[in-house]
C-alpha cells in the first residue's frame, strides 16, 4: 500500500504534502530532521492520509494536494 499525506507543523502555521510506502516512517524521519527543507517547521504530526494500490496514483494525489483545488479540498477536511 502506498499513501499521500499531510502534515502539519506543531509550531508553525505551515502544512507539508507528501507520499510514501509506510507512513510510520516516513513520520519519525521527518521529525528526525532528514527532509532538509522542512527543518525549520519541527515537529510534524499527521492530520491527513489516503490509502492507494499504487505510488503512481499517491503521487498524482499528492499533486492534486498541492493544487489550488487540492488544497480547497484539503481545507473542507482539516476543520478543526
Amino acid at each position: 500500500m502506498y499513501y499521500a499525506y499531510v502534515l502539519k507543523s506543531i509550531e508553525h502555521d505551515y502544512y507539508y504534502k507528501g507520499h510514501c510506502k509506510d507512513l510510520e516512517v516516513r513520520l519519525k524521519q521527518h521529525n528526525s530532521g532528514m527532509t532538509v527543507s522542512i527543518k525549520p517547521y519541527l515537529p510534524f504530526k499527521l492530520v491527513y492520509c489516503e490509502q492507494f494500490e499504487t505510488e503512481a496514483e499517491a503521487i498524482s494525489r499528492e499533486k492534486f494536494f498541492k493544487t489550488a483545488a487540492g488544497r480547497r479540498y484539503l481545507k473542507t477536511k482539516l476543520v478543526s
